[in-house]
C-alpha cells in the first residue's frame, strides 16, 4: 500500500497598511458596539472639604468606554486566518481556511501533509497575521488622538472612513476598503467559490488514490 504525501507551501505576503487599517476599525468598532447599550452612569471627580459632589457622565459617551475598547484591541486581529483562496484583503477572516480544513482532512485520512510545522502549530497566528497585530499596535498609536477625536465628535461616520481614508490612506492606498465579502453562500461568486471548494477537497482525495507526491497549489 503506498503512502501519499503532500508537501504544502504558503502563499505568504506581509499586510499592506490598507488591510491593517480596515481591520483595526472593524475590531475597534465591534468593541463599541457591544458596549453601546450600557445604562451605566460614572462618577467623576474627588469629593473636596468643600463638600462639592463628584460629576456624573454617561458610561456610553466617556472616555472609560474607548479605552476599555482600545485595550488589547489589537489582541483579537490573532483570531484571524489566513485564508489564501481569497482574493486581496479577503484573505483575512476569523475562523480555518478552505485550504487549511482540506489538509487537516487529509491528516486524519492518513495522509502525510508537510508545512513545514507540527501539527500541533498548524492552528497558531501565521507569520501574517502576527505581522498585521504589530502594525496595528504601532498604527493605533501614532493614530490615537484621531481614534479619539472620531469617539467624541464623528460617530455619525463609519471609523473605517474617518480614520483610514480621511487620514491614514492617502487616494492610491485605498484598494481595500472597497472590498467586501458576501459569503460563501447566497451569491454568485459564492456559489462557485463553494462548488470550486468540493472541487479542490475531491481532487485531494484523488492525489491519495494516486498515491502521488503533490504540491499544495494543486489544492
Amino acid at each position: 500500500m503506498s503512502t501519499s504525501f503532500i508537501k504544502a507551501e504558503e502563499d505568504e505576503r506581509l499586510p499592506n497598511k490598507c488591510e491593517v487599517c480596515k481591520f483595526l476599525s472593524v475590531e475597534l468598532q465591534e468593541a463599541l458596539e457591544k458596549s453601546s447599550r450600557s445604562k451605566e452612569v460614572l462618577e467623576v471627580g474627588q469629593v473636596l472639604d468643600t463638600g462639592k459632589r463628584k460629576r456624573k457622565i454617561k458610561y456610553n459617551t466617556s472616555e472609560t468606554r474607548l479605552t476599555e475598547a482600545i485595550d488589547n484591541i489589537c489582541e483579537r486581529i490573532l483570531q484571524y486566518s489566513v485564508h489564501a483562496e481569497r482574493p486581496g484583503s479577503l484573505r483575512y477572516a476569523k475562523g480555518a481556511s478552505q485550504t487549511m480544513t482540506t489538509l487537516k482532512n487529509l491528516v486524519h485520512k492518513g495522509v502525510k501533509v508537510d508545512l513545514g510545522m507540527p501539527f500541533e502549530l498548524w492552528d497558531e497566528p501565521s507569520v501574517e497575521v502576527t505581522d498585521m497585530k504589530k502594525q496595528c499596535e504601532t498604527m493605533l498609536e501614532e493614530y490615537e488622538e484621531v481614534v479619539e477625536d472620531w469617539f467624541f465628535h464623528h460617530q455619525d461616520e463609519r471609523l473605517e472612513n474617518f480614520l483610514c481614508e480621511s487620514h491614514v490612506l492617502n487616494t492610491s492606498e485605498r484598494e481595500c476598503m472597497k472590498e467586501v465579502w458576501k459569503g460563501d453562500m447566497g451569491t454568485k461568486g459564492g456559489t462557485e467559490e463553494s462548488a470550486s471548494d468540493s472541487t479542490g477537497e475531491e481532487g485531494a482525495n484523488n492525489s491519495v488514490k494516486d498515491g502521488k507526491t503533490h504540491d499544495a497549489g494543486e489544492l
